[in-house]
């Protein structure tokens, strides 16, 4: 009984994956053009106690190519305790000619990062609203791109990649793998029509879309989703002006976490999301991706205790490593175009690491910035 479980969900589980392999081809990349840029940016980076990194971020951004007069900079203070705002403060007497304003966060709601772009969204003094991280750094074309975009598109909210910035470690090359599946699931959905994720690091729309829309209203218990809930009430709302932008000069690149523990709360922060999902694609392959990686887990324990034997468990592991491979290499492909690795171990990690944090996101609350939210 249990075999014919396993391949059922298996089966189920190739083909949403090969949907999204399939999905992933028919986006096209961009290519920019010498168009003169016109669109005007304000770009929103929601900050907590990122005094080692808010350097790196504003450095990049001041070596964006793109007229300083087109785009300013929010950046909003979650309350920090270590000595950001001191490096915000030396970087803006460094850099006079880009517009910035420092805010202070208002706490309204369950989520700090909602309420930090909440803040900031009244006081803007440009209609394209672009946020990213303060532990990211931008490419120099990241804007020019964007508009360039914006310009040949019928756009109002555009959502692009985000890399991992790694060293030559396998703690964080697991965590670049993973992330490459999740960039790989947010292009192939766009590629089929059913997009349902984003990234936050790099995401941008139009202030006009974000009130019509009602901002992150109707969401605000929950932590995280500052992103993928913008997303799908766009979605719902004006499908015809969501777009992704698929260009490598657009990639941000991001920092992994350094511990075990902080990458856990962080996959459980992210898992959380899951439940208010609005879509029947996105709920669907969330449980069948859990189910998976779950049974893969239940098989395993299995064939130790003597009820299932070896072949069945790696006819079924090498089945879902062969189509997982093949969109993570096709991630790999646009997200970093060098050498790529057979994920073996990786994979055989996965499972579990995947399986506890989906169960876990389910019942426990989790650790963020010096926080403790609940369910």
């Amino acid at each position: 009984m249990i075999e014919i479980i396993l391949f059922i969900v298996l089966g189920i589980y190739v083909v949403f994956i090969l949907q999204l392999i399939f999905g992933f081809d028919k986006i096209k990349s961009f290519v920019r053009t010498d168009e003169k840029p016109t669109t005007k940016f304000s770009i929103i980076v929601p900050f907590r106690n990122e005094e080692k990194n808010l350097p790196k971020l504003l450095r990049s951004i001041s070596k964006l190519n793109y007229p300083k007069d087109l785009f300013e900079i929010i950046l909003v203070d979650d309350f920090s305790s270590d000595a950001s705002e001191r490096v915000y403060i030396k970087w803006r007497m460094e850099n006079g000619l880009i517009e910035t304003t420092l805010l202070e966060n208002l706490r309204l709601s369950n989520s700090p990062k909602k309420d930090a772009i909440s803040r900031a969204i009244p006081i803007l003094k440009h209609e394209w609203v672009v946020t990213t991280d303060a532990d990211c750094i931008v490419k120099k074309d990241w804007l020019l791109t964007l508009d360039n975009f914006i310009q040949k598109n019928n756009a109002e909210m555009v959502v692009g990649a985000v890399v991992y910035k790694t060293k030559n470690n396998w703690f964080h090359q697991f965590q670049q793998l993973d992330l490459l599946s999740l960039q790989g699931t947010t292009i192939g959905s766009f590629g089929i029509g059913k997009p349902f994720m984003c990234n936050g690091a790099n995401f941008a729309y139009t202030k006009k879309l974000f009130n019509d829309i009602g901002g992150f209203g109707g969401n605000n218990k929950l932590a995280s989703g500052d992103d993928v809930f913008l997303l799908q009430k766009a979605l719902k709302n004006h499908a015809d002006k969501v777009h992704y932008l698929k260009n490598t000069a657009t990639i941000v690149k991001t920092k992994p976490e350094n511990d075990l523990y902080k990458l856990f709360m962080q996959r459980v922060r992210w898992a959380s999301k899951t439940t208010g999902y609005s879509g029947y694609y996105s709920k669907s392959l969330a449980i069948v991706v859990l189910a998976m990686n779950g049974l893969l887990v239940a098989s395993f324990g299995l064939r130790v205790s003597g009820f299932l034997n070896w072949e069945t468990l790696l006819i079924v592991f090498s089945i879902k490593y062969f189509v997982d491979y093949l969109l993570l290499l096709k991630s790999n492909q646009f997200l970093r175009k060098n050498k790529f690795i057979f994920p073996l171990a990786s994979s055989l990690v996965y499972p579990f690491f995947s399986s506890f944090v989906g169960l876990y996101s389910l019942v426990g609350g989790f650790t963020w910035k010096g926080r403790n939210f609940t369910k």
